[in-house]
């Protein structure tokens, strides 16, 4: 169900519009960080970004960080599979994430559409 496709951009990343898309085995997302949460959480879709909250306070990148820790077992994959292709010091994200292995709800729902 890899059928989502993606524009090239110059620059800074992919410019997909969802907030989640295949290129190749690598799932791209567009995420909207929000640090010093109470818990962990994968939240809902905000525009063409997914909400993902984490406990971590937001210093010197450490928020995103623990954000790819979060990911990375909710989406079965080793740390090392999940890239952060900008936005490692801002709310505003894209990550790119190598063959993961489980999809969490909210996507395997964006795609069966």
């Amino acid at each position: 169900m890899k059928s989502k496709s993606l524009k090239k951009t110059s620059g800074r990343g992919s410019d997909i519009s969802s907030f989640c898309a295949w290129e190749d085995d690598t799932l791209v997302l567009n995420i909207l960080g929000k640090p010093s949460a109470k818990q962990d959480a994968i939240g809902k879709v905000k525009g063409n970004q997914l909400k993902v909250s984490v406990t971590a306070t937001p210093v010197a990148g450490k928020a995103t960080d623990h954000m790819v820790r979060f990911l990375a077992e909710a989406f079965g994959v080793s740390t090392k599979d999940i890239t952060v292709v900008f936005g490692r010091y801002n709310v505003n994200k894209q990550l790119r994430i190598k063959s993961p292995k489980k999809l969490p709800p909210i996507i395997s729902a964006e795609f069966s559409k």
